[in-house]
């Protein structure tokens, strides 16, 4: 009875990750410069991609995927993020949280499937190089790409409805800098555990499987980088192989503790989800940058193919 005279919620305060003043000033200064520098790092990528003829292949079409997919992501986070640690009222409206809930699943399990498949892409070029090129067709990438996009569809959709398809009333302070499921269900008005049951699910689905998937791709990429006969093959097997390694342990590992962990660790959620919510993003391209040959060698042609046609 006393649940029922409790009004529905138009709009939730965000806590964020401090209520130091000076603290928040910092933590915008530091987002500011992860955001300038993700926004640089995904579009500079994506152009030399699409400007280098010699980066036309499904390993660099996937990463294009993941840029945009980067960038989006970020694009529904931070901003949002910058303007709440300037401004005394955090309050999101109860639709704007729907939104960004709806977006944040939705890019979010687009990467963890295009990680996936880069894995497998990966794969096949090391451990089957001879049938790479009749395996890997640009019909294939583009389907594989659709697929991983319409993954992100299905998961944000499923995730999104049975959160908010619970009643919230009364308490609407999120202990939390943006709108996620296992934040939300911690504030809502009734019993949570199907609703909790389908998130973990649906984890299971877009995170477990895929980190399974690759998992068995790298001991395979190893056992085949193993028996190499040559040092530079090896060298740039791993080279190739480090960078998206790298990428994978930071997005799936942040991810899969907040998403698959109790109730009893969801105080760490805030913190975690920084490092696949905003410093992720960033990374992706400087890894991939930093740690690659070709993406080197296409930046001093496009720099000097300008360079020619200013002079």
């Amino acid at each position: 009875m006393g649940q029922t005279n409790q009004t529905w919620v138009t709009e939730f305060f965000l806590l964020g990750l401090s209520d130091d003043p000076q603290t928040q000033l910092l933590l915008f200064a530091l987002f500011l410069a992860v955001y300038l520098c993700t926004i640089l790092g995904n579009l500079l990528l994506t152009s030399l991609v699409l400007l280098d003829s010699q980066l036309h292949t499904p390993m660099y079409f996937f990463l294009c995927n993941l840029s945009l997919a980067d960038l989006c992501f970020s694009t529904t986070i931070v901003p949002q993020t910058l303007i709440h640690m300037l401004s005394r009222r955090k309050f999101i409206s109860f639709t704007g949280c729907a939104v960004q809930l709806l977006l944040i699943l939705f890019f979010g399990c687009t990467q963890c499937s295009l990680l996936a498949v880069m894995s497998y892409d990966r794969y096949l070029a090391i451990c089957n190089p001879m049938h790479y090129p009749l395996i890997m067709t640009w019909r294939v990438c583009v389907l594989m790409a659709l697929a991983c996009w319409s993954s992100g569809v299905v998961v944000s959709m499923v995730d999104t409805t049975f959160t908010l398809r619970l009643p919230y009333q009364g308490e609407n302070r999120i202990a939390h800098f943006i709108c996620e499921p296992p934040a939300l269900l911690v504030v809502a008005s009734a019993d949570t555990h199907n609703s909790e049951m389908a998130v973990f699910l649906m984890g299971v689905v877009i995170l477990l499987a895929p980190v399974s998937l690759i998992m068995i791709s790298y001991v395979c990429i190893i056992a085949s980088v193993v028996r190499m006969k040559t040092a530079s093959g090896r060298l740039k097997a791993f080279s190739t192989c480090g960078s998206h390694l790298i990428v994978v342990i930071i997005f799936y590992g942040s991810a899969i503790i907040n998403y698959m962990t109790p109730k009893s660790a969801k105080e760490l959620g805030k913190m975690v989800s920084v490092f696949y919510a905003v410093i992720n993003p960033m990374l992706n391209p400087l890894i991939y940058s930093l740690r690659n040959k070709d993406v080197k060698r296409a930046f001093k042609n496009v720099a000097n193919r300008r360079l020619f046609c200013t002079v």
